[in-house]
């Protein structure tokens, strides 16, 4: 009796803390990494640590340069608009998987919304990278997901996604002194991301097909997961 006490107690902690919500990052940064910690974070809750203390600050304030600003000042070859909002969060209805619906939805915080005079709005996700490439097709499926959920809200009426894209910074070179202090000049780049919903439908379809099956094989090439099996031949299972 002790024992199944104890496991309806774990089954029962593990179903609360299951997600409902798909994050937009995870369709990029997740998806590419170890299949068996995507289950474990979905399923369980459970998630290794990261610590990046500059990614916030540095984001933080390329968000606020932009606050409010016309679009002539972000990207020139954008349409005439204006950035309505930054750091907003968007959710989505829930997703449907062979026109059933499942139970998952988008949920995630975009970095900009602009507003344009056609009355169509863009996403812009702000990038801080240490050199000036290309990202695009990496992060296009979690900005496909952002207009996801803006075309079909949780509530709210819907709102068309006319423009997506990256907004990237990268240092260039430093200038100052100790005695008038120093400044940091950056490169810009405006990275553009054309709309494919149909390549978002088939990685949410890939994505919950995993999440919701039973726990993958571990990736021989996953740090965590390395880390864990060695720590477990040295402590046991304590």
């Amino acid at each position: 009796m002790a024992h199944s006490s104890k496991s309806t107690q774990s089954s029962s902690s593990s179903a609360k803390n299951a997600r409902a919500f798909i994050s937009p990052s995870d369709l990029t940064f997740a998806w590419d990494g170890c299949h068996r910690c995507l289950w474990l974070k979905y399923n369980h809750g459970v998630s290794a640590p990261l610590f990046m203390p500059l990614v916030g600050e540095l984001s933080a304030l390329q968000e606020a340069h932009f606050d409010n600003a016309d679009t002539e000042n972000v990207a020139p070859v954008l349409p005439a608009g204006r950035v309505r909002d930054r750091g907003g969060w968007v959710k989505s209805r829930p997703i449907e998987v062979q026109g059933q619906p499942t139970p998952y939805a988008i949920r995630g915080k975009y970095d900009l919304l602009i507003d344009f005079e056609d009355g169509s709005v863009g996403i812009i996700d702000c990038k801080f990278q240490g050199r000036d490439t290309d990202k695009s097709d990496f992060y296009a499926a979690q900005l496909e997901a952002y207009a996801f959920a803006l075309e079909n809200p949780a509530q709210g009426d819907p709102q068309i996604v006319s423009v997506l894209g990256l907004l990237v910074w990268s240092p260039k070179n430093p200038q100052g002194s100790p005695a008038n202090g120093y400044q940091l000049n950056l490169n810009w780049s405006w990275r553009p991301i054309e709309r494919n919903p149909a390549a978002l439908t088939r990685r949410l379809n890939d994505f919950i097909y995993v999440i919701s099956g039973s726990t993958p094989e571990r990736d021989s090439g996953c740090e965590q997961c390395r880390y864990i099996s060695q720590r477990r031949e040295i402590f046991g299972n304590e």
